[in-house]
């Protein structure tokens, strides 16, 4: 369960494919990566230092991670679809040493750079600039023969920052060699039959949590992972066809582009080899599923977890199909649903989900954002549902996403999943805006899929359309129309950004 071996057994078999074309072999990935832990190494970085990754999906993502993993170090990517503050704040809350990043991200790079004196070394990947060294420059000084001691490293992730700055999650890096992967590497590996025969089809950024994981435990076990730069539906079906992908890995948002693409499009692909096709990151709409089921078969697999690695839960076709909504039964850890007071909740209410007997973890230099995660042993990352009398867990929203429209709560997930489904929506986002005398109201910001017929004819529709489907106070009173709404290539979409100007407005309105 190392790069090292398979690149001694099956040097030149593809480790990883870009969609673009290009290969990396596993004796290239082991190789450059053995280089860049030499490079770290010699930029005095050493057990539990810390190195961050702003960059666009590319091989060299790959080489660096496994420098850092095979160095010891916590390592942290940073979304590209961050504000320049809040890169600057991940930067220096992880107190990288070291920056990595990519040449197109360098008006970014160089907004920050005098404003993190800890960051010793900056390095660029794909391009020269002044002040920053280059990643395949440095490289190529080091030899290919591993450092005299090689230590597991840890990957230290952040929150998406859909409800504010995010928070850095930290896990212990205990001393371990390099050949022995944690139980979430040994978890992904055993949950999906993965084998050296396995092609993973990667078509989300590798700063999010679950492709880099998916990704680095494939090559650990000597399969081979298709990684797109960029997701575009007709190119992910054409990658499936093309590399007879056997596993790939989504989020709905995903399903919802591929679903919209025009069935003569989309349909004579051959996606026969997959025999499965994980998603997760966010409640998947039942209609879409369903749709998904009945195109690709039972084949659908949905993991419920956190970046934090606190517990998780995981449902098949067939259980979703008895249970459709729900997001399975516990995987690692025990579920709990709590109300706001500390009461454990009975079978059916909804409540804040809580896990036990999951990863430990620590929210990094934030001791009063920790202990807000707790109650007792139990930890949660602020999603709202309930389990049934069988056990399976329901998601409702995340508490921050709550509407409070005249005391009642109105969780906006379940409209959205109304919405999405018009033919006219490519993406959705419901958020509770300021009402006199409600206090909020149910508001919905649409991206059509044609702009031109955004107005009130298109807006009454969509009402109309969410009234034959939803109790009328969880429908929106109004309809706001935009071209592209504020979503990561990760499928989060940042409502924040979306409420914070509706909230803002009210405040520069005088009375």
């Amino acid at each position: 369960m190392y790069p090292a071996v398979h690149a001694s057994s099956d040097p030149d078999k593809a480790a990883v494919i870009m969609s673009s074309g290009e290969v990396v072999t596993y004796r290239q990935l082991n190789d450059r990566s053995i280089q860049c832990g030499h490079l770290f190494a010699s930029l005095g970085l050493g057990k539990n230092d810390a190195v961050a990754f702003f960059m666009n999906n590319c091989p060299e993502y790959f080489f660096a991670a496994w420098g850092a993993q095979r160095s010891g170090l916590y390592y942290t990517p940073i979304s590209t679809h961050l504000s320049t503050d809040e890169v600057e704040y991940i930067v220096g809350n992880c107190e990288a040493r070291v920056l990595v990043v990519s040449y197109a991200l360098r008006e970014v790079a160089r907004q920050i750079k005098d404003k993190l004196p800890g960051v010793h070394t900056w390095i660029m990947v794909g391009g020269g600039e002044e002040g920053f060294e280059v990643f395949e420059d440095r490289l190529a000084e080091f030899p290919v023969t591993p450092l005299a001691t090689e230590l597991e490293g840890c990957v230290m992730l952040y929150s998406s920052g859909t409800t504010g700055y995010p928070k850095g999650i930290k896990n212990a890096n205990p001393e371990r060699d390099i050949r022995t992967p944690g139980p979430l590497e040994l978890g992904i590996l055993a949950s999906f039959g993965i084998g050296k025969d396995t092609v993973y089809l990667s078509p989300a950024p590798l700063y999010h949590a679950a492709p880099l994981r998916f990704c680095m435990a494939m090559q650990r076990i000597g399969a081979t992972a298709v990684v797109m730069e960029h997701y575009d539906p007709e190119r992910a079906l054409q990658l499936i066809e093309e590399h007879r992908v056997t596993l790939s890995q989504w989020v709905p948002t995903m399903f919802v582009r591929l679903l919209k693409l025009p069935r003569d499009l989309r349909e004579p692909y051959d996606v026969s080899s997959l025999e499965a096709a994980v998603h997760s990151a966010a409640p998947c709409p039942v209609e879409v599923k369903q749709q998904m089921i009945e195109w690709w078969g039972p084949i659908l697999v949905e993991y419920y977890g956190a970046t934090e690695g606190h517990g998780g839960t995981q449902i098949d076709s067939a259980q979703w199909l008895a249970h459709p909504g729900s997001v399975g039964k516990p995987s690692y850890g025990s579920v709990h649903i709590l109300h706001d007071d500390g009461r454990e909740l009975p079978v059916g209410e909804i409540g804040t989900v809580y896990f036990s007997g999951g990863a430990a973890f620590e929210y990094h230099r934030s001791d009063k954002k920790t202990s807000d995660s707790r109650v007792g042993n139990m930890s949660t990352v602020g999603d709202v549902g309930y389990v049934d009398d069988e056990g399976y867990l329901y998601l409702t929203d995340r508490k921050a996403n709550m509407i409070i429209s005249g005391g009642v709560n109105v969780y906006p997930q379940e409209t959205e999943n109304a919405l999405i489904m018009h033919p006219a929506v490519t993406d959705v986002a419901v958020v509770g805006v300021p009402n006199d005398d409600l206090g909020e109201e149910v508001k919905a910001v649409v991206e059509p899929a044609d702009f031109d017929s955004a107005g009130p004819q298109l807006e009454q529709e969509l009402i109309e359309w969410c009234r034959a489907r939803l109790s009328h106070i969880k429908c929106p009173k109004s309809i706001d129309f935009e071209m592209k709404l504020p979503r990561s290539d990760a499928g989060k979409l940042f409502k924040r950004k979306i409420k914070k100007r509706y909230w803002e407005a009210q405040k520069s309105t005088p009375i």
